[in-house]
Parts: C-alpha cells; structure tokens; sequence
C-alpha cells in the first residue's frame, strides 16, 4: 500500500470518531426564534444588506443580536445565486420621473377585426403620453410613434417595454439615437412593467367594456374622450394620492352655498364634475 492510503484510513477513521464524540455535545444553544424572524425579515427585505450590516442594524434597534456568522446562518438564501441587485419594485420607484413605459393591446371591433392599440405611458404622473391605433402594426409605424412621443426635446431617460415582435430590431437602433436607455422585461412577466398594464386594465374596465367599437376613427375619438376628459383631469389616482394626472391638486375650500356641475363623458358613462359657489 502507498503513504497516502494509510493516511486517508486516519483521516477518515478520526472523522468517524469526532462525530461519535461530538454527538453527546449539546453544542451552541440556537438564538430565538424571533431573532430568526427578525434576521430572515431584513435578509429578505434588503437584497443588497450583508450580515454585517443586518447586524449593526438590529443593534441600532436596540437588540442584542448574534454575530455575524450566525447572522449570516438564518439569512435568506436564494434559489439561484447571482450578484446582488435590487428588485424590480425599488428598480421602478426610483426612476419614476425619467422612465416610460410602452405596450400594445388589442381591441375587437363590432365586424370581429382586430385593431392594435400602441401606448406610451409616463411612470411618474400616471399619463398617457402617446396613444395610436392601426390594424397592421409595423416596425416602422412603432418607430413613428415614438418619434411623435418624443417630439420637442422631451423624452425619458428610460424606456420600458416587453417583447412583443413587432418592435423589431430598429426600435433598440432608434432609442440609442435619441439617447434612451430601453429596458426589457423578461418574457411573460408583466407584472416587470406594471404602470402600462395598469393603465391598459383601467381603459378596458372602465371604457372597453362598455362599447362595442365600430371602426378605427371611432375608437380614436373614444380614446381622446376619455383620456383627455376625464382620465387626466378628473380621475382620482390611488398611486397619486388621490390626485390626477394632470396634477391640478386638491381644490381650495369653497366658503357659503355651492352648486356641483357635471359633464359628462363617453355618453354619460363617466362624469366631470366641478363645484363652484352660488
């Protein structure tokens, strides 16, 4: 036999005896459970926090945590690791003000066409900045739309959008011209691009679902109606602190008697209302 057999028979014959040895060993007592919850809780809040900084976080909160290697013990562990980075959520709040988003969707009209809705949407004021309809959607009839988006200088600084086929490769070439950064969400996750998707669910909940759409010209006119009519100037955003679109605020307190107008919108199917003194 070689020295390096005999060897690898001790090394394993002293493993099995500190494992028989250690057995009877209590060894370190487990810290609370509601440590545990409390570290697994900032691991799985703050993506980019270390055991370290966890650690001198609970201590600024004035627990009495363990150390570090504990820490890092109960922190939650990714299925997949990869470098660090943030999550999609706090990737979209902070770019609020530089960022849009656009999507297409589709609307049957009363004959059973298919016409193709194209939206650009303004992550930080809720607007819809560019709205379009065509029943043949081409690369270059999306380049124009952006180019009618972006007309007089104002542009974001990032551009969100899924991958539906029609863009094609042009849209990426146009975006790096105009110095707009695109970022694609992964396939099949709208939930990566919420605005957009929550403005298209308003406009079918609240507009679509109520008409049957005769042509193209018509669609166009519901869409101006409701958009400019009552969408930014008069519908109440939960995301906006009860404010519109538009950012006109909460009007001042009216002093004495007051009379309440409306106006109402897409035949009646929505008001505008408006309260002045008597």
């Amino acid at each position: 036999m070689q020295p390096a057999t005999v060897k690898k028979w001790h090394t394993t014959a002293f493993r099995l005896y500190w494992h028989r040895k250690s057995r009877n060993r209590t060894g370190r007592p487990p810290i609370p459970r509601q440590m545990q919850d409390l570290i697994r809780r900032l691991s799985r809040e703050n993506a980019l926090w270390s055991a370290e900084r966890i650690r001198d976080t609970l201590l600024l909160l004035g627990y009495d945590p363990p150390c570090e290697d504990t820490v890092r013990k109960y922190m939650v562990k990714p299925s997949n690791p990869r470098e660090k980075s943030t999550t999609w959520l706090p990737f979209l709040r902070n770019h609020l003000d530089v960022s849009w988003a656009m999507d297409f969707f589709t609307v049957v009209t009363a004959n059973f066409g298919f016409l193709y809705v194209f939206v650009v949407v303004d992550h930080g004021r809720r607007r819809a900045i560019h709205l379009a309809t065509t029943y043949n959607p081409t690369m270059q009839w999306v380049i124009q739309q952006l180019r009618e988006s972006t007309a007089f200088g104002i542009q974001p600084r990032y551009l969100f959008r899924d991958n539906d086929a029609s863009y094609g490769h042009g849209i990426r070439a146009f975006l790096d011209r105009c110095d707009i950064e695109e970022v694609r969400t992964a396939f099949r996750s709208p939930w990566q691009n919420p605005y957009v998707e929550r403005f298209v669910g308003t406009v079918r909940r609240e507009l679509l679902d109520h008409v049957i759409v005769l042509s193209e010209r018509h669609l166009t006119r519901l869409f101006r109606e409701f958009i400019d009519n009552y969408f930014h100037v008069a519908r109440p955003h939960q995301g906006l602190a009860g404010d519109t679109p538009a950012g006109h605020g909460r009007p001042k307190h009216v002093d004495g008697p007051t009379k309440l107008f409306s106006f109402p919108i897409c035949g009646g199917l929505h008001h505008r209302y408006e309260r002045v003194a008597a």
